[in-house]
């Protein structure tokens, strides 16, 4: 395995009009989430700070509107669209996004999805 670099933001959390259930759907009610976001790429010089930085404002702008738009049902359609912008960055090579609605129900802390995907993958 190669020499690589993890770049994350950790539990960002947002309101957004999400959901399939009916009690998903009332507009004054948003789900709660908590998304991860991992970007990898390789290591391409000795030191990290030759390698430069990866921004991830752009992913961190995109989470906080998703307050403001309107209800999607899936949250797979969320992940799709926060997976593209992981690649934006020519150096990523890989993502990892995971979505979980907090409080959903009351048996568990939370539900959802993560994926784990490639830019070979993905193109």
């Amino acid at each position: 395995m190669s020499d690589h670099v993890e770049v994350k933001l950790k539990n960002v959390v947002v309101d957004c009009a999400c959901g399939v259930h009916p009690w998903e759907k009332h507009p004054e009610r948003p789900n709660r989430l908590s998304i991860n976001v991992t970007l990898f790429a390789r290591l391409t010089h000795r030191r990290l700070a030759e390698f430069g930085y990866i921004d991830y404002d752009f992913i961190r702008d995109y989470l906080k509107q998703l307050e403001s738009r309107p209800h999607t049902d899936l949250i797979e359609t969320l992940l799709d669209e926060i997976v593209d912008r992981c690649f934006i960055d020519e150096r990523v090579d890989a993502c990892r996004v995971s979505i979980m609605k907090l409080g959903i129900f009351t048996e568990t802390e939370a539900a959802g999805v993560e994926v784990y995907r490639t830019r070979a993958q993905w193109a």
